[in-house]
Protein backbone atom coordinates (compact mmCIF):
# COMPACT_ATOMS: atom_id res chain seq x y z
CA UNK A 1 0.00 0.00 0.00
CA UNK A 2 2.85 2.68 0.78
CA UNK A 3 4.84 1.48 -2.00
CA UNK A 4 2.08 2.41 -4.50
CA UNK A 5 0.51 5.57 -2.69
CA UNK A 6 3.77 7.24 -1.84
CA UNK A 7 7.29 8.06 -3.24
CA UNK A 8 10.84 7.73 -0.98
CA UNK A 9 10.49 11.39 0.08
CA UNK A 10 6.54 10.91 1.75
CA UNK A 11 6.78 7.52 2.49
CA UNK A 12 9.52 8.29 5.65
CA UNK A 13 6.83 9.60 7.60
CA UNK A 14 4.27 7.37 7.22
CA UNK A 15 2.96 5.42 9.97
CA UNK A 16 -0.50 4.03 9.21
CA UNK A 17 -2.70 4.35 12.76
CA UNK A 18 -2.13 8.46 12.44
CA UNK A 19 -3.14 9.29 8.66
CA UNK A 20 -6.00 6.96 8.52
CA UNK A 21 -8.81 5.08 10.42
CA UNK A 22 -7.34 2.11 11.78
CA UNK A 23 -8.34 -1.38 9.85
CA UNK A 24 -9.15 -3.19 13.03
CA UNK A 25 -10.05 -6.17 10.86
CA UNK A 26 -5.95 -6.19 9.59
CA UNK A 27 -4.93 -5.01 13.18
CA UNK A 28 -6.89 -8.14 14.80
CA UNK A 29 -5.25 -10.67 12.67
CA UNK A 30 -1.84 -9.40 13.01
CA UNK A 31 -2.14 -9.64 16.85
CA UNK A 32 -3.90 -13.13 16.33
CA UNK A 33 -1.48 -14.34 13.90
CA UNK A 34 1.13 -13.37 16.68
CA UNK A 35 -0.36 -15.46 19.98
CA UNK A 36 -2.45 -17.91 17.96
CA UNK A 37 -2.85 -21.01 20.26
CA UNK A 38 -1.85 -19.47 23.50
CA UNK A 39 -3.38 -19.02 26.44
CA UNK A 40 -3.81 -16.52 29.28
CA UNK A 41 -1.77 -14.09 27.45
CA UNK A 42 -1.15 -10.87 29.67
CA UNK A 43 -2.61 -7.64 28.11
CA UNK A 44 0.72 -5.70 28.74
CA UNK A 45 2.80 -8.32 27.03
CA UNK A 46 0.34 -8.19 23.66
CA UNK A 47 0.44 -3.95 24.59
CA UNK A 48 4.36 -3.79 24.12
CA UNK A 49 4.47 -6.26 20.84
CA UNK A 50 2.18 -3.32 19.64
CA UNK A 51 3.65 -0.70 20.95
CA UNK A 52 7.89 -2.28 19.90
CA UNK A 53 6.97 -3.75 17.02
CA UNK A 54 4.21 -2.35 15.24
CA UNK A 55 3.16 0.82 13.82
CA UNK A 56 -0.11 0.76 15.69
CA UNK A 57 -0.62 2.44 19.04
CA UNK A 58 -1.78 1.32 22.88
CA UNK A 59 -5.56 3.01 22.09
CA UNK A 60 -5.17 1.16 19.03
CA UNK A 61 -5.42 -2.02 20.69
CA UNK A 62 -7.79 -1.10 23.58
CA UNK A 63 -10.25 0.02 20.20
CA UNK A 64 -10.05 -3.64 19.07
CA UNK A 65 -10.52 -5.27 22.10
CA UNK A 66 -13.88 -2.96 22.45
CA UNK A 67 -14.65 -3.92 18.89
CA UNK A 68 -15.05 -7.15 19.57
CA UNK A 69 -16.87 -6.39 23.00
CA UNK A 70 -14.17 -6.24 25.46
CA UNK A 71 -14.48 -2.83 27.34
CA UNK A 72 -14.79 -3.36 30.91
CA UNK A 73 -13.27 -5.30 33.82
CA UNK A 74 -16.36 -4.45 36.99
CA UNK A 75 -14.99 -3.32 40.34
CA UNK A 76 -11.05 -3.36 40.20
CA UNK A 77 -9.61 -2.21 43.41
CA UNK A 78 -6.18 -2.92 42.53
CA UNK A 79 -3.44 -2.81 39.78
CA UNK A 80 -4.38 -5.69 38.05
CA UNK A 81 -2.65 -6.95 34.41
CA UNK A 82 -5.62 -9.35 32.74
CA UNK A 83 -5.21 -12.29 30.68
CA UNK A 84 -6.07 -12.51 27.03
CA UNK A 85 -6.98 -15.95 25.30
CA UNK A 86 -6.14 -16.79 21.79
CA UNK A 87 -8.46 -19.34 20.14
CA UNK A 88 -8.55 -21.43 17.88
CA UNK A 89 -6.27 -20.77 14.60
CA UNK A 90 -10.08 -20.47 12.85
CA UNK A 91 -11.16 -17.52 15.23
CA UNK A 92 -10.88 -14.37 14.38
CA UNK A 93 -11.81 -12.73 17.99
CA UNK A 94 -10.03 -12.09 21.66
CA UNK A 95 -11.60 -12.73 24.85
CA UNK A 96 -10.68 -11.48 28.24
CA UNK A 97 -9.92 -13.90 30.53
CA UNK A 98 -10.95 -12.95 34.22
CA UNK A 99 -8.28 -13.74 36.70
CA UNK A 100 -9.06 -15.85 39.80
CA UNK A 101 -8.44 -13.37 41.53
CA UNK A 102 -10.12 -10.48 40.03
CA UNK A 103 -12.42 -7.98 41.25
CA UNK A 104 -13.64 -6.02 38.33
CA UNK A 105 -14.35 -2.95 37.46
CA UNK A 106 -12.35 -0.27 35.20
CA UNK A 107 -11.67 0.17 31.46
CA UNK A 108 -8.29 -1.44 29.31
CA UNK A 109 -7.19 2.24 29.32
CA UNK A 110 -6.73 2.55 33.03
CA UNK A 111 -4.23 -0.62 33.05
CA UNK A 112 -0.71 -0.08 34.23
CA UNK A 113 1.39 -0.37 31.34
CA UNK A 114 4.74 -2.50 31.88
CA UNK A 115 5.70 -2.73 28.31
CA UNK A 116 9.61 -3.91 27.32
CA UNK A 117 11.78 -1.29 27.31
CA UNK A 118 12.55 -0.34 23.62
CA UNK A 119 15.57 -1.09 21.70
CA UNK A 120 18.27 1.54 20.74
CA UNK A 121 19.53 1.15 17.31
CA UNK A 122 23.03 2.03 16.71
CA UNK A 123 24.98 2.75 12.95
CA UNK A 124 28.14 4.14 11.86
CA UNK A 125 27.37 7.30 9.94
CA UNK A 126 29.15 9.18 7.91
CA UNK A 127 29.60 13.18 8.93
CA UNK A 128 29.52 16.19 6.89
CA UNK A 129 33.23 16.83 8.13
CA UNK A 130 34.34 13.85 6.93
CA UNK A 131 34.26 11.73 10.39
CA UNK A 132 32.64 8.33 10.57
CA UNK A 133 30.56 8.03 14.25
CA UNK A 134 28.57 5.07 15.48
CA UNK A 135 25.54 7.13 16.58
CA UNK A 136 21.78 6.16 17.11
CA UNK A 137 19.60 5.54 14.09
CA UNK A 138 16.39 5.11 15.72
CA UNK A 139 15.10 3.88 18.52
CA UNK A 140 12.65 0.80 18.02
CA UNK A 141 10.61 1.49 14.49
CA UNK A 142 11.84 4.57 14.28
CA UNK A 143 8.01 5.96 14.90
CA UNK A 144 9.51 7.94 17.26
CA UNK A 145 13.00 8.74 17.60
CA UNK A 146 14.77 8.45 13.85
CA UNK A 147 17.74 10.33 12.24
CA UNK A 148 17.18 12.46 9.69
CA UNK A 149 19.56 10.91 6.72
CA UNK A 150 18.07 11.39 4.06
CA UNK A 151 20.37 13.90 2.61
CA UNK A 152 23.49 11.98 1.31
CA UNK A 153 26.70 13.46 1.40
CA UNK A 154 27.27 16.05 -1.11
CA UNK A 155 29.60 15.14 -3.71
CA UNK A 156 28.19 17.09 -6.61
CA UNK A 157 28.06 21.10 -6.57
CA UNK A 158 24.40 21.13 -7.00
CA UNK A 159 23.73 18.35 -3.81
CA UNK A 160 22.30 20.47 -0.70
CA UNK A 161 23.99 20.49 2.13
CA UNK A 162 22.32 19.25 5.31
CA UNK A 163 23.54 17.39 8.68
CA UNK A 164 21.73 14.16 10.25
CA UNK A 165 20.15 15.06 13.11
CA UNK A 166 17.45 13.47 14.89
CA UNK A 167 13.83 13.89 15.10
CA UNK A 168 11.39 13.41 17.38
CA UNK A 169 7.79 12.67 16.26
CA UNK A 170 5.85 13.30 18.71
CA UNK A 171 2.98 14.66 16.42
CA UNK A 172 2.47 15.48 12.88
CA UNK A 173 0.90 18.13 11.07
CA UNK A 174 0.59 22.13 11.28
CA UNK A 175 -2.33 24.33 11.97
CA UNK A 176 -0.63 27.38 10.28
CA UNK A 177 -1.63 26.44 5.99
CA UNK A 178 1.67 28.43 5.18
CA UNK A 179 1.31 27.99 1.09
CA UNK A 180 4.27 26.18 0.44
CA UNK A 181 4.71 24.20 3.46
CA UNK A 182 6.20 20.61 2.40
CA UNK A 183 3.46 18.89 4.57
CA UNK A 184 0.94 19.26 1.99
CA UNK A 185 3.14 17.12 -0.49
CA UNK A 186 3.95 14.63 2.87
CA UNK A 187 0.11 14.24 3.45
CA UNK A 188 -1.24 14.71 -0.19
CA UNK A 189 -3.57 12.14 -0.05
CA UNK A 190 -5.73 14.48 2.17
CA UNK A 191 -5.79 16.55 -0.80
CA UNK A 192 -3.39 19.66 -0.02
CA UNK A 193 -4.55 19.85 3.08
CA UNK A 194 -3.36 19.04 6.52
CA UNK A 195 -6.15 17.41 8.51
CA UNK A 196 -7.41 16.86 10.73
CA UNK A 197 -5.12 20.07 11.85
CA UNK A 198 -2.87 18.22 13.78
CA UNK A 199 -2.10 14.89 15.36
CA UNK A 200 -0.72 14.24 18.39
CA UNK A 201 1.16 10.31 19.21
CA UNK A 202 0.83 8.04 21.83
CA UNK A 203 2.08 9.81 25.08
CA UNK A 204 3.30 6.77 26.75
CA UNK A 205 4.67 5.83 23.68
CA UNK A 206 6.85 9.17 23.38
CA UNK A 207 7.85 8.97 27.07
CA UNK A 208 8.98 5.26 26.55
CA UNK A 209 11.17 5.91 23.74
CA UNK A 210 12.57 9.18 25.16
CA UNK A 211 13.02 8.14 29.38
CA UNK A 212 15.27 5.23 27.50
CA UNK A 213 17.50 7.17 24.64
CA UNK A 214 17.94 10.25 27.87
CA UNK A 215 19.10 7.28 30.38
CA UNK A 216 20.90 4.89 27.91
CA UNK A 217 22.62 7.22 25.49
CA UNK A 218 25.83 8.78 26.00
CA UNK A 219 26.56 11.10 22.90
CA UNK A 220 25.19 14.23 23.12
CA UNK A 221 22.05 15.30 20.93
CA UNK A 222 19.64 17.49 20.29
CA UNK A 223 16.11 16.21 19.59
CA UNK A 224 14.17 17.99 16.73
CA UNK A 225 10.83 18.40 17.72
CA UNK A 226 9.63 20.59 14.36
CA UNK A 227 10.06 18.38 11.45
CA UNK A 228 6.78 17.58 10.68
CA UNK A 229 4.70 19.27 13.07
CA UNK A 230 4.87 22.60 14.99
CA UNK A 231 6.18 22.15 18.21
CA UNK A 232 4.11 24.65 19.87
CA UNK A 233 0.65 23.65 18.22
CA UNK A 234 -0.32 21.78 21.62
CA UNK A 235 0.08 24.17 23.55
CA UNK A 236 -3.60 25.24 24.58
CA UNK A 237 -4.59 21.39 25.65
CA UNK A 238 -5.45 19.97 29.03
CA UNK A 239 -1.72 18.24 28.61
CA UNK A 240 0.73 21.19 26.61
CA UNK A 241 3.51 19.03 24.58
CA UNK A 242 6.43 21.47 26.14
CA UNK A 243 5.50 20.72 29.83
CA UNK A 244 5.08 17.09 29.07
CA UNK A 245 8.27 16.69 27.55
CA UNK A 246 10.50 19.46 28.75
CA UNK A 247 10.82 18.01 32.16
CA UNK A 248 12.16 14.68 31.46
CA UNK A 249 15.02 16.84 29.62
CA UNK A 250 15.51 18.62 32.23
CA UNK A 251 16.20 15.26 34.45
CA UNK A 252 19.97 14.83 32.15
CA UNK A 253 22.39 17.58 31.09
CA UNK A 254 23.64 15.60 27.90
CA UNK A 255 21.17 16.11 25.45
CA UNK A 256 18.85 18.59 24.63
CA UNK A 257 15.43 19.09 22.92
CA UNK A 258 14.30 21.74 20.15
CA UNK A 259 11.03 23.36 19.01
CA UNK A 260 10.87 24.14 15.79
CA UNK A 261 8.00 27.19 15.84
CA UNK A 262 6.08 29.55 13.99
CA UNK A 263 3.44 30.25 16.93
CA UNK A 264 3.69 33.17 19.28
CA UNK A 265 1.78 30.77 22.31
CA UNK A 266 4.65 30.69 24.67
CA UNK A 267 2.61 31.25 28.30
CA UNK A 268 3.24 27.73 29.14
CA UNK A 269 6.96 27.88 28.30
CA UNK A 270 7.59 31.31 30.36
CA UNK A 271 5.94 28.83 33.55
CA UNK A 272 8.44 25.83 32.88
CA UNK A 273 11.52 26.17 34.86
CA UNK A 274 14.26 25.09 35.01
CA UNK A 275 14.88 25.32 31.32
CA UNK A 276 17.97 24.56 30.28
CA UNK A 277 18.19 21.54 28.04
CA UNK A 278 15.74 23.58 25.91
CA UNK A 279 16.33 25.47 22.62
CA UNK A 280 13.38 27.40 20.93
CA UNK A 281 13.62 28.29 17.14
CA UNK A 282 11.22 30.59 15.85
CA UNK A 283 10.58 30.82 11.85
CA UNK A 284 10.80 34.14 10.50
CA UNK A 285 10.11 36.02 7.30
CA UNK A 286 9.85 39.42 5.81
CA UNK A 287 6.42 40.93 6.23
CA UNK A 288 5.42 41.32 2.69
CA UNK A 289 5.96 37.70 2.63
CA UNK A 290 4.57 36.06 5.41
CA UNK A 291 1.43 38.46 4.68
CA UNK A 292 0.55 36.86 1.32
CA UNK A 293 2.23 32.84 1.49
CA UNK A 294 1.65 32.36 5.50
CA UNK A 295 -1.72 33.47 6.25
CA UNK A 296 -2.71 31.30 8.96
CA UNK A 297 0.47 32.02 11.06
CA UNK A 298 0.78 34.85 13.36
CA UNK A 299 1.87 37.91 12.09
CA UNK A 300 5.89 38.49 12.72
CA UNK A 301 5.46 41.17 15.09
CA UNK A 302 4.19 38.81 17.30
CA UNK A 303 6.40 36.27 16.71
CA UNK A 304 9.61 38.62 17.55
CA UNK A 305 7.74 39.40 20.30
CA UNK A 306 7.27 35.81 21.69
CA UNK A 307 10.70 35.31 21.14
CA UNK A 308 11.79 38.35 23.33
CA UNK A 309 9.82 37.20 25.90
CA UNK A 310 11.39 33.49 25.85
CA UNK A 311 15.13 34.99 25.55
CA UNK A 312 14.56 37.60 28.91
CA UNK A 313 13.12 34.80 30.69
CA UNK A 314 16.43 32.93 30.01
CA UNK A 315 15.48 30.45 26.92
CA UNK A 316 18.23 29.55 24.25
CA UNK A 317 16.47 31.17 21.26
CA UNK A 318 17.57 30.70 17.75
CA UNK A 319 16.27 32.35 14.91
CA UNK A 320 15.38 30.39 11.14
CA UNK A 321 14.60 33.07 8.61
CA UNK A 322 13.36 30.34 6.05
CA UNK A 323 12.32 30.46 3.07
CA UNK A 324 13.47 33.90 1.84
CA UNK A 325 11.75 35.16 -1.66
CA UNK A 326 12.99 37.60 -3.81
CA UNK A 327 9.93 39.74 -4.21
CA UNK A 328 9.85 43.16 -5.28
CA UNK A 329 12.34 45.08 -3.05
CA UNK A 330 13.32 42.34 -1.63
CA UNK A 331 16.22 43.86 0.17
CA UNK A 332 14.27 46.23 1.81
CA UNK A 333 12.24 44.05 3.74
CA UNK A 334 14.78 41.32 4.66
CA UNK A 335 16.56 44.24 6.60
CA UNK A 336 13.86 45.29 8.02
CA UNK A 337 13.00 42.34 9.52
CA UNK A 338 16.45 42.11 10.95
CA UNK A 339 16.54 44.88 12.06
CA UNK A 340 12.75 44.54 14.03
CA UNK A 341 14.87 41.43 15.13
CA UNK A 342 17.74 42.90 16.59
CA UNK A 343 15.57 45.76 18.15
CA UNK A 344 14.59 43.38 20.67
CA UNK A 345 17.09 40.25 21.11
CA UNK A 346 20.14 39.12 20.04
CA UNK A 347 19.57 35.32 18.89
CA UNK A 348 22.02 32.55 19.73
CA UNK A 349 22.22 31.81 16.00
CA UNK A 350 20.42 32.61 12.45
CA UNK A 351 20.05 30.37 9.85
CA UNK A 352 18.89 31.45 6.24
CA UNK A 353 17.47 29.44 3.82
CA UNK A 354 15.88 30.25 0.37
CA UNK A 355 12.48 28.96 -1.02
CA UNK A 356 12.56 25.23 -2.46
CA UNK A 357 10.04 22.96 -3.84
CA UNK A 358 10.07 19.14 -3.48
CA UNK A 359 8.06 17.84 -6.34
CA UNK A 360 5.48 16.55 -3.86
CA UNK A 361 4.89 19.70 -2.16
CA UNK A 362 4.30 21.30 -5.50
CA UNK A 363 1.86 18.86 -6.29
CA UNK A 364 0.04 18.97 -3.14
CA UNK A 365 0.14 22.98 -2.93
CA UNK A 366 -1.30 23.05 -6.81
CA UNK A 367 -5.19 23.56 -7.51
CA UNK A 368 -8.58 25.09 -7.01
CA UNK A 369 -8.31 28.42 -4.56
CA UNK A 370 -4.75 27.71 -3.59
CA UNK A 371 -2.11 30.58 -4.12
CA UNK A 372 0.58 28.81 -6.11
CA UNK A 373 2.13 32.04 -7.08
CA UNK A 374 5.57 31.16 -5.04
CA UNK A 375 5.93 28.31 -7.50
CA UNK A 376 7.18 30.63 -10.78
CA UNK A 377 10.34 31.42 -8.45
CA UNK A 378 11.68 27.77 -8.71
CA UNK A 379 13.87 27.47 -12.00
CA UNK A 380 16.84 25.35 -10.63
CA UNK A 381 16.63 21.42 -9.36
CA UNK A 382 19.10 19.63 -6.94
CA UNK A 383 19.17 16.38 -5.17
CA UNK A 384 16.26 18.37 -2.55
CA UNK A 385 13.96 19.53 -5.04
CA UNK A 386 13.28 22.92 -7.65
CA UNK A 387 15.10 25.94 -5.99
CA UNK A 388 15.51 29.57 -6.96
CA UNK A 389 18.26 30.73 -9.61
CA UNK A 390 21.76 30.18 -7.85
CA UNK A 391 22.68 33.53 -8.47
CA UNK A 392 19.55 34.91 -7.16
CA UNK A 393 19.91 32.72 -3.85
CA UNK A 394 23.83 34.26 -3.74
CA UNK A 395 23.18 37.68 -4.17
CA UNK A 396 19.95 37.30 -1.44
CA UNK A 397 22.36 35.46 0.89
CA UNK A 398 25.12 37.90 0.53
CA UNK A 399 22.97 40.92 1.25
CA UNK A 400 21.72 39.38 4.42
CA UNK A 401 24.94 37.89 5.63
CA UNK A 402 27.04 41.12 4.88
CA UNK A 403 24.50 43.16 6.76
CA UNK A 404 24.68 41.12 10.06
CA UNK A 405 28.14 41.48 9.84
CA UNK A 406 28.60 45.30 9.59
CA UNK A 407 25.71 46.58 11.54
CA UNK A 408 25.63 44.21 14.17
CA UNK A 409 28.55 42.27 14.26
CA UNK A 410 27.02 39.00 14.03
CA UNK A 411 28.25 36.00 12.63
CA UNK A 412 26.36 33.01 13.98
CA UNK A 413 25.04 31.56 10.47
CA UNK A 414 24.21 29.26 8.29
CA UNK A 415 22.51 27.96 5.84
CA UNK A 416 19.11 25.58 5.66
CA UNK A 417 19.33 22.94 2.64
CA UNK A 418 21.72 24.85 0.56
CA UNK A 419 23.72 23.83 -2.50
CA UNK A 420 27.76 23.17 -1.84
CA UNK A 421 28.20 25.50 -4.65
CA UNK A 422 26.26 28.55 -2.43
CA UNK A 423 28.53 27.54 0.65
CA UNK A 424 31.18 27.74 -1.31
CA UNK A 425 30.95 30.85 -3.29
CA UNK A 426 29.94 32.79 0.26
CA UNK A 427 33.16 31.80 1.64
CA UNK A 428 31.49 29.73 4.28
CA UNK A 429 32.82 26.17 5.50
CA UNK A 430 29.83 23.59 5.02
CA UNK A 431 31.88 21.26 6.90
CA UNK A 432 31.76 23.35 10.28
CA UNK A 433 28.07 23.87 9.56
CA UNK A 434 25.82 25.06 12.88
CA UNK A 435 22.80 25.07 11.38
CA UNK A 436 19.37 25.12 13.12
CA UNK A 437 19.21 21.29 13.98
CA UNK A 438 22.61 21.11 15.73
CA UNK A 439 24.90 21.15 18.34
Amino acid sequence: MKDVMFNEESRRYFEPSLFAEVDFKTFQKQIFNKYKGKKSIEYNEVLGFVLQETDYLAKDLDKVLKNIGVTKINNLKQKYNPFLNFLSHNSNSLLLRESPTCNYGTTLLEMPITAKKPKINYKEFNLIDGKRRLLVSQINDGSIIKRFDKTPLPKRLTDVICPHFLELKWAYGCPYDCAWCYLKGTFRFHNGKILPGFKVKDLDKIRLHVEEFLDKVDEPEILNTGEIADSLMYENSATPFSKFIIPMFEKQKKHKVLFVTKSNNVKNLLDINPHKQVIISFSLNADKVAERWEKGAPSVTRRIAAAEKLIKAGYEVRIRIDPMVPILDWRKYYINLIDSIFAKFVPERITLGSLRGLQSTINGTRGKGKDDSWIKYLTESSNWGKKIDSNLRYRTYLVIIEYLKKRYNFTELALCKETKTIWQKLGMDYKKIRCNCVR
